[in-house]
């Protein structure tokens, strides 16, 4: 009898389970029910998986070339320091010019840049200084890129109730790229070298430019006039005016100061520490890949914006901690393991500020807190990157990233303590845009009762 009980009752529960594992991936799916949104996400997949490709190849050609852990971070610092310069210049445009028309030109210029790039390698005339000066023209790209990209992805999702989820969908691609572009790097550079790497990348943009040109968006509003200073102004005082703002940004200009830059010593830790090769730094670039993917797939499941600030906090702390864990590692699986794991708590850290900032930002002023976004995140990395390129050459990589990890811990725990005085301001922004249904009929309740009393 108990075995007729199991055999009748095992198919109803098997039933259910695989009903809700579907439910579960409907629910982390749902933004792409929007056509514009997954003709974007296909082509900018396959323009990611090169540019991670580039990434990798270029650090491993820098080191190969210098046996400079300095010149790693200069590298580093000249691809990245442009988004802070063009950060609230890029903003103001993407909120006067057309996002749309913004980001089909920067991508035809960074198509551009891989074709001279992957020219210069593969004639073998490419020097060190090439490779700055062309790092420089990336960091510039991508500063006026980015903003406009962020700022994009309402406009292609079209309901405002999907953006949170696109956001998380559109960091899960970026790290899926991050796992496989870095696997595929190691592989061709030990097999053909570095060029054909760089050749690739450039063929990559057809993916993403065709992409772009088959999307179609309802008719755009007249682009904004008016003194462009006085809109910058506007936007860091809109910014730095409401403290919950404020605190993400000075969250995620902390963690990329002192945290993300470990990234741009990987070489030294895949040859010097761990001695090994280009395939084992392709390794840890994808193993803190795949970590920062399962955060993305992780935040797309979630159906509610609420918790994301305790998030925000666990995750600062989490990735610290790994980081300091990595730096006295020397053994390559162990390494791996804990870069997964720093990768998670990095991705659950970036990807959620970005999440509460664009649920809490008015639209008119979008473009210019995206800036403010890139400038925290893209344009604080080069600076630790030269810095922590400067300070490896003289206590060595692994203090280094030790000292870094250090410093998001500490974040973590002071984001922590400003979360309840931060709680009262998020709410009511969040109840009047229909972002916590909830929060706005408790208030709506709160309120007729007060009427009738």
């Amino acid at each position: 009898m108990p075995y007729a009980a199991i055999e009748i009752s095992t198919p109803g529960r098997g039933a259910r389970l695989a009903s809700g594992v579907t439910s579960r991936i409907h629910l982390a799916l749902r933004a792409l029910r929007h056509r514009n949104l997954r003709l974007f996400f296909a082509g900018q997949g396959v323009s990611l998986v090169g540019t991670w490709m580039q990434q990798v190849a270029m650090s491993w050609l820098v080191y190969r070339l210098t046996d400079s852990a300095f010149l790693l971070g200069v590298i580093g610092f000249a691809s990245q320091f442009p988004s802070l310069l063009m950060g609230p210049f890029a903003g103001a445009l993407a909120d006067r010019w057309s996002r749309y028309r913004i980001v089909l030109a920067t991508q035809c210029l960074a198509m551009v840049e891989a074709v001279v790039l992957a020219t210069l390698v593969i004639t073998g005339l490419v020097q060190v200084w090439h490779l700055i000066a062309l790092a420089v023209v990336v960091g510039v790209i991508n500063g006026i890129d980015i903003p406009a990209r962020q700022a994009l992805l309402v406009k292609l999702v079209g309901a405002r109730e999907d953006l949170p989820n696109a956001i998380a969908l559109n960091s899960s691609m970026f790290n899926a790229a991050r796992l496989v572009g870095p696997a595929l790097a190691g592989v061709l550079i030990g097999w053909v070298g570095e060029g054909p790497v760089f050749v690739i990348n450039a063929a990559s943009y057809v993916g993403v430019l065709s992409a772009l040109l088959l999307i179609r968006l309802p008719a755009e509003r007249a682009e904004r006039t008016g003194r462009m200073l006085a809109q910058i102004r506007a936007g860091f005082g809109y910014a730095f005016g409401f403290p919950p703002i404020r605190d993400l940004l000075v969250v995620l200009s902390g963690v990329s100061l002192f945290g993300i830059p470990y990234v741009v010593l990987f070489p030294v830790f895949a040859r010097d520490i761990l001695n090994g090769d280009a395939t084992t730094l392709g390794m840890l670039t994808s193993s803190s890949g795949a970590g920062a993917l399962t955060g993305a797939l992780y935040l797309a499941s979630k159906d509610t914006v609420r918790g994301l600030g305790r998030m925000i906090s666990r995750a600062s702390r989490l990735f610290g901690l790994t980081l300091v864990a990595f730096a006295l590692s020397r053994s390559l699986p162990l390494s791996c393991a804990l870069l997964v794991m720093g990768g998670f708590g990095l991705m659950l850290t970036t990807a959620s500020i970005n999440t509460v900032l664009q649920t809490l930002v008015s639209e008119e002023m979008r473009g210019r807190i995206m800036s403010l976004y890139a400038m925290a995140f893209m344009g604080m990395m080069p600076i630790g990157s030269l810095t922590g390129g400067a300070i490896a050459a003289r206590i060595g990589a692994p203090a280094t990233v030790a000292i870094g990890g250090a410093g998001c811990f500490v974040l973590g725990v002071w984001f922590a303590r400003r979360i309840p005085g931060l709680r009262p301001l998020v709410l009511p922004v969040y109840a009047e845009r229909g972002v916590l249904p909830e929060v706005a009929t408790a208030q709506q309740t709160a309120s007729e009762i007060r009427r009738g009393t």
